[in-house]
């Protein structure tokens, strides 16, 4: 017999203080094992959040009843983050993070993006306390101090070159970088998760050496009968959803409407370059500018469009944005690289290409074939509604974390009659 477990998320970013696909997956996650009966506890910065933000969060859905979050913030703000970033260690939440591990007592301490924590944050313990511990890699922060692989601010990395790219992406260089420190916080972690295998390859490429374990991300499907049906625009339209940042490349989209006229550009996202994308658009009536839609909204707009567009220029881990596309059976175009090609290629859920004539003949094929776009919805929900599945997600998931403890303890503790186990799995 099993008792419910008892989980600690830790994480940078946490919905309403998030930005991307990361936390967003760390809150569905979180939600799911509380509705299996597990208990949920997760851990973010918010300092981090204002570091990089100005302003008030956007409104958030109510967290499930089963999911406690712990909101840290000091009394020296942003200082706090920056002195991890350049030391590595979380000296300043450390005192914090050792008092809810102490009060939670975990059986699984799951790690996503730490990156303004650091790795001395996988060694933080609390006495009596011996948890699994796994870590999730969203992106490439074990191998990369700007976390994108992302070079000189301008282009995918084709080879390390740290200190010139931190530089000229405007971070302070990382000497913990130069030491032993990653590799020693990194043997505190029993399981390495890849949602893909390009992140995985990518890692190895760059020196990581720890094994990495398959574990594709995925997103809950819809109620069919709990959303809107109609239309939310006029017009046939595209859409793209993310950030509206450079390594997004909406600016590619919105060259390419220039020349393409069969269909509307709904862009729904925010971002540091709003302001000059909205500028090059203004001439272009087809093009329409929605700023941050929440998650019901978006479902919508994905159900309604001829297909979601993902023009990354980086070096994509695995988005959540195509498995919320698949998720409404829409169709994706996305460039041919990274894990973006990975994810097309095993779905069958879209096209890919690699220049602009590829990209208008795909959305000229896509806005002329309703048969096609149906196959490709079709072909994408099946993977979404299978391999990419929250039911499949857990199966593997809590496979993974009992063989982990039978390796580490020997026995797994919160299975009844664990010969050997650690003395927590005796607590009530």
């Amino acid at each position: 017999m099993t008792r419910p477990l008892r989980f600690l998320l830790l994480t940078t970013f946490y919905p309403p203080y998030s930005f991307g696909g990361d936390a967003v997956h760390v809150q569905t996650l979180a939600r799911a094992l509380a509705a299996a009966g597990h208990r949920v506890d997760v851990i973010h910065c918010v300092d981090s959040w204002r570091m990089l933000h100005q302003g008030a969060p956007h409104a958030a859905a109510a967290e499930h009843p089963g999911v406690t979050v712990h909101r840290l913030r000091s009394g020296f703000g942003f200082l706090s983050p920056l002195l991890s970033q350049q030391t590595g260690r979380p000296y300043l939440k450390a005192g914090p993070i050792r008092e809810i591990l102490q009060r939670c007592r975990p059986d699984v301490i799951h790690y996503h993006n730490i990156s303004l924590f650091g790795p001395g944050v996988l060694e933080l313990g609390a006495e009596g306390v011996d948890a699994v511990k796994l870590y999730t890699m969203h992106e490439y922060w074990l191998v990369c101090p700007t976390h994108l692989l992302w070079k000189f601010n301008r282009r995918p990395c084709d080879g390390p070159d740290c200190l010139r790219c931190v530089v000229m992406a405007g971070r302070p260089p990382q000497v913990w970088r130069q030491t032993g420190l990653l590799e020693r916080c990194a043997a505190e972690v029993d399981a390495f998760l890849a949602p893909g295998g390009f992140v995985a390859r990518m890692h190895e490429r760059y020196g990581f050496k720890r094994p990495t374990i398959p574990m594709p991300l995925f997103v809950e499907r819809p109620d069919p009968g709990g959303s809107d049906p109609s239309p939310p625009h006029a017009r046939p339209y595209f859409l793209f959803v993310g950030r509206l940042e450079a390594v997004k490349n909406a600016g590619s989209l919105i060259e390419a409407w220039d020349r393409f006229r069969e269909a509307d550009l709904l862009l729904a996202g925010a971002g540091s370059e709003s302001p000059a994308l909205r500028a090059r658009a203004s001439s272009n009536p087809r093009i329409h500018f929605l700023g941050h839609v929440s998650q019901p909204a978006l479902g919508r707009l994905y159900a309604n469009c001829l297909a979601c567009i993902v023009p990354s220029s980086m070096l994509e881990v695995f988005p959540l944005v195509v498995l919320e596309a698949f998720a409404r059976r829409a169709p994706v175009v996305a460039r041919d690289h990274g894990g973006l090609t990975e994810m097309i290629e095993q779905s069958g859920g879209g096209l890919l290409y690699r220049s602009e004539a590829d990209l208008l003949a795909a959305l000229a094929r896509i806005a002329r074939d309703a048969a096609l776009r149906t196959e490709l919805g079709a072909n994408g929900y099946r993977m979404v509604d299978g391999p990419w599945s929250r039911e499949a997600h857990l199966e593997r998931y809590f496979g993974l974390i009992r063989q982990a403890a039978l390796r580490k303890f020997g026995a797994v503790p919160w299975e009844s009659g664990a010969a050997g186990a650690p003395a927590q799995a005796a607590r009530p």
